[in-house]
């Protein structure tokens, strides 16, 4: 069987992110980030991540063909053989479509897509309850993972700050902008009958018991 290739969707606040890490932790296979591999491949000075950091020190974003380039290069890494987590990419159905291609010439099978579905009103209180520490950058939250004294980082005890785009209004913006911009995607991946649906309500292991069922591994 070919390695598969997970595509997480779902708003800011739905947790995919903590559950790609805890996922790919409990299967070896790699959380791979657009952010994360962007900012690998600058700190390496790769020809790649190069190319990149022209574009990000000029504040334009990276253009796709370069992701798509890293992220195949990620993706041939020995850790990604069995399958991989894609966390913030693909965005649009263009780079969708650019996915299926770059799978197709590595001999994979396509991409599915797991949403991970939460209340409009859970999202702005999740999200309008986080706190940052300015220093080591640590997340927390306020109902669900607080810290142990207040406004202190557990971590390396530095301040704790409410983010601008965590502060309700801008939040509210944020989940427009996702409707708007990935309403198109997941438009694309249930066409292809590639799209599953789970709910993000719930704890964190109840979370991950749906994803599991839903990658086919329960």
């Amino acid at each position: 069987m070919s390695a598969q290739t997970v595509v997480l969707l779902g708003p800011p606040g739905a947790g995919k992110g903590t559950q790609a890490a805890g996922l790919a932790a409990e299967s070896h296979w790699p959380h791979i980030s657009t952010g994360d591999i962007l900012r690998a491949a600058v700190a390496a000075q790769s020809p790649l991540g190069l190319q990149a950091n022209g574009f990000m020190e000029r504040g334009e974003y990276v253009p796709d063909p370069l992701i798509i380039d890293l992220i195949k290069e990620r993706m041939a890494a020995p850790d990604a053989r069995g399958g991989v987590f894609l966390d913030g990419f693909p965005r649009t159905a263009p780079q969708a479509e650019m996915l299926d291609q770059l799978l197709a010439d590595l001999g994979r099978q396509p991409a599915v897509a797991i949403l991970v579905e939460v209340a409009r009103a859970e999202l702005i209180a999740r999200l309008s309850g986080r706190l940052t520490c300015q220093s080591c950058q640590r997340i927390y939250q306020l109902t669900s993972q607080p810290p142990r004294h207040s406004g202190i980082c557990d971590v390396c005890g530095g301040t704790l700050i409410q983010r601008t785009d965590d502060q309700p209004e801008t939040v509210a913006r944020r989940l427009a902008v996702y409707d708007e911009k990935t309403a198109p995607l997941i438009a694309f991946y249930e066409q292809g009958k590639r799209l599953t649906a789970v709910d993000g309500m719930g704890s964190q292991d109840q979370v991950a018991a749906r994803l599991k069922e839903a990658i086919g591994w329960s």
